[in-house]
């Protein structure tokens, strides 16, 4: 329960590599749609390609369709940009409901997720951060800088006892069903209003 760790995420991917294979099978096999709509567009550093693994496994899993570039487009050469990839990219965003930006310290090395993030937050609005810890410490190794505190942060938690669940946290006691957030349902779950989710 608390945040996803690196750890944790790069065990999902190594134990479900036909999973994800599988996908990319799925989405090479068939034509380019570019008005195909996700639920999330997972915006990341690709040096953190297992971790992505396991957030796209994780997210899959609970029923949410999922945008990886490299999974999703994977004819597209992230060494040579062109307007076209460009624009499908752009796309892509634009038919998402939300984006995830998974935070880890390679994050600040991509160029792209600046503009990406940038370009949903203009439009929609609908951005969160998906932390990825080193440790099990949960928030505190979790920092936020600048800008990106600006955004909530996602996280599991099992406030009834029963099963682990994803929150959109806003602070403390400020917190969306993730499944809600992703549907623009934005009002603060008041089943756990006395409740400190951190």
């Amino acid at each position: 329960m608390g945040l996803y760790t690196s750890k944790y995420l790069k065990n999902l991917a190594s134990n479900s590599q036909s999973f994800v294979n599988e996908s990319k099978r799925t989405f090479s096999n068939k034509p380019i749609n570019k008005t195909e709509r996700f639920d999330i567009f997972l915006s990341h550093s690709f040096l953190d390609k297992d971790e992505v693994y396991g957030i796209y496994i994780e997210l899959s899993n609970r029923g949410y369709k999922v945008y990886v570039d490299w999974i999703v487009d994977s004819h597209l050469n992230r060494n040579k940009v062109t307007k076209e990839s460009a624009e499908l990219v752009r796309n892509r965003l634009k038919y998402s409901k939300t984006l995830l930006l998974a935070l880890s310290p390679s994050a600040s090395m991509s160029k792209w997720i600046p503009w990406e993030l940038g370009y949903v937050d203009g439009n929609t609005n609908s951005c969160a951060i998906f932390p990825i810890t080193r440790e099990t410490y949960g928030e505190k190794t979790f920092k936020r800088s600048e800008y990106l505190l600006l955004y909530p942060y996602i996280k599991l938690a099992s406030l009834d006892g029963l099963s682990d669940r994803i929150y959109t946290v806003e602070s403390s006691y400020s917190y969306v069903d993730f499944g809600n957030w992703v549907k623009n349902n934005r009002q603060p779950d008041f089943n756990y209003k006395n409740i400190n989710i951190l």
